[in-house]
């Protein structure tokens, strides 16, 4: 079955805030099939029956909780909302990832959650920003050098853009991936730090490229910033996307 296309509700978060079911309920009107909650933990009972109701799947969440919350409580929490992969988008200190010994910590702690994770059914991955990419471990981006030291059931969600961003050849960068990559954040823009990001297909990133390269992947459209209006730009990026799948 063909995974729906998803949007990292953190686009929309300040309208999220404001009026959370009338947000998703624009969501699946552009014809999005999935959301990625960036906080599992704020009301997931009335979130997951919005969802339901919308007929909204859950593809995944961000769970920056779990790094300062008791992890049973988010992990309930995740169980409810209806997805059993769970991200951890940042958090950790930039600087671990410029030393052998810092990406080991970072392993070290994420392996951690990842077998607490497994007694709830349940998957961790990572999400990078570019301060994973920038950093050359023995010549290879500092992400790629974690890779080798997560166990196998942690799994990355690659932010295509930030990578592009931090240096990265991204179709490259996801085929050397490919056996731990589950989702992409799918996202367009100049490449340049700060700068709004635009509907993607309308910037600078090789997004047929970039999807060829992992094909079976979850697609999570995200904009962390927006110089118009985001539900514009969200179905901007939808109906590019759908277009380019043929669907």
């Amino acid at each position: 079955m063909t995974k729906p296309l998803s949007v990292q509700l953190y686009s929309v978060r300040d309208q999220l805030a404001a009026d959370r079911d009338n947000v998703l309920r624009r969501i699946a009107g552009i014809g999005y099939g999935a959301v990625e909650p960036f906080d599992p933990t704020a009301d997931p009972k009335g979130f997951r029956k919005v969802a339901d109701d919308l007929g909204l799947a859950v593809s995944s969440t961000h769970a920056y909780a779990l790094l300062s919350q008791e992890p049973a409580e988010v992990f309930d929490a995740i169980a409810t909302v209806g997805t059993d992969l769970v991200i951890i988008p940042g958090g950790i200190a930039h600087e671990e990832f410029t030393t052998r010994d810092g990406l080991s910590r970072t392993a070290d702690l994420l392996n951690g959650l990842a077998e607490q994770a497994s007694a709830y059914g349940m998957r961790i991955g990572y999400h990078n920003h570019w301060w994973e990419i920038e950093p050359r471990i023995d010549g290879r981006h500092a992400l790629e050098a974690l890779a080798d030291l997560l166990a196998p059931e942690v799994f990355l969600e690659i932010d295509t853009y930030w990578a592009a961003v931090g240096g990265a050849d991204v179709p490259a960068l996801l085929r050397g991936l490919s056996s731990r990559i589950l989702a992409l954040h799918v996202k367009d823009g100049p490449v340049v730090k700060d700068e709004p990001h635009v509907a993607v297909g309308q910037g600078v990133m090789p997004v047929p490229e970039i999807l060829a390269a992992s094909p079976d992947t979850w697609r999570i459209v995200e904009l962390d910033s927006c110089a118009g209006d985001i539900f514009d730009a969200l179905a901007g990026s939808h109906t590019y996307l759908t277009q380019l799948s043929g669907s």
